[in-house]
């Protein structure tokens, strides 16, 4: 018998909403609440802050040409003088990062072979970079594409 009084068995004419409506306003304080609650940070953290605005990282930049010629800072070396010049920067900075920039033609055993130099040197920080590739409409997804 919801909206007053009927006939039993006839049409209702209208629903009394004032239940749905207390509801509502119950749910609708509780989520209120709740989330002032929830807006706290769980684990409070004492982050550290930098001594300097302006902190610059050092990177020892290495390339590998589809060739195989390996180039340091863009001039040519050898890995027994990569292993030398990682060394000498590594002791002006102890936190030197490498960048290893490898063709995709390069074998993988060129590749590795100069990280395994900068390991044997002390630098272990190296991190490789990459080209993002533009998309191509002629090569169907998941086909291998051509070195430029």
């Amino acid at each position: 018998m919801a909206g007053g009084t009927q006939p039993r068995g006839g049409l209702i004419e209208g629903i009394n909403v004032t239940p749905l409506v207390d509801i509502m306003l119950v749910l609708l304080i509780i989520f209120m609440v709740t989330a002032r609650l929830v807006d706290s940070p769980a684990v409070p953290l004492d982050l550290p802050q930098a001594s300097k605005s302006e902190d610059v990282q050092t990177l020892f930049a290495v390339s590998i040409t589809a060739d195989g010629a390996l180039l340091l800072d863009g001039v040519a070396t050898d890995v027994e003088a990569l292993k030398a010049r990682a060394r000498e920067a590594l002791a002006r900075d102890a936190e030197l990062r490498a960048v290893i920039q490898a063709d995709g033609a390069v074998p993988h055993r060129r590749v590795i072979a100069v990280l395994d130099g900068l390991k044997e040197a002390g630098l272990t920080r190296v991190a490789f970079g990459t080209v993002r590739p533009e998309p191509d409409s002629a090569t169907p997804t998941g086909a291998p594409r051509e070195a430029p």
